[in-house]
């Protein structure tokens, strides 16, 4: 099992060990460690079938769990992936879309297994917590759009 104090635990369907693979392919700081067959049969599945997969997205580590269908991802949780141009934030969104993946609003989107990603460029973060109209303004550019435009949000915030 891992051997961090915290890991995140995802629930999978089956394709955890799948999933884990897309992810260290994708981001970097991303790996596949050790992968877990089940010592005997469980309610979703036979011994010998991949269990739990130990992975890490961006540093962080995680545990993905084939427990079948009776849970699944929502929004609730989300991979924030902070990105510092307008080509690495297409490299992530397409990558993770056009993986089977959807487009969803405001640099949130959902990779095939279900699970939520948000692509967000530091020029967006950084405008927000400076606050006061640099904020509205890169919030206000935001909220029209799926994938973010950073020229377009760095023209919000300075006014244009």
């Amino acid at each position: 099992m891992p051997k961090h104090k915290n890991t995140i635990c995802l629930w999978y369907d089956k394709d955890a060990e799948e999933a884990a693979r897309f992810y260290a392919k994708t981001f970097p700081d991303s790996t596949v460690g050790a992968v877990h067959k089940a010592p005997g049969d469980f309610p979703s599945g036979k011994k010998g079938d991949v269990l739990t997969v130990e992975f890490t997205v961006c540093g962080v580590p995680c545990l993905g769990l084939n427990g079948g269908p009776m849970f699944k991802q929502s929004e609730a949780f989300s991979f924030q992936i902070a990105t510092d141009t307008q080509e690495e934030t297409d490299r992530y969104w397409n990558a993770i879309v056009g993986n089977g993946g959807q487009e969803s609003e405001c640099g949130w989107c959902k990779d095939k297994w279900g699970l939520s990603w948000q692509i967000t460029p530091r020029v967006l973060t950084d405008a927000i917590a400076k606050g006061g109209g640099d904020a509205r303004r890169a919030f206000e550019a935001m909220m029209t759009m799926r994938k973010i435009d950073v020229a377009a949000i760095e023209a919000a915030v300075r006014g244009a």
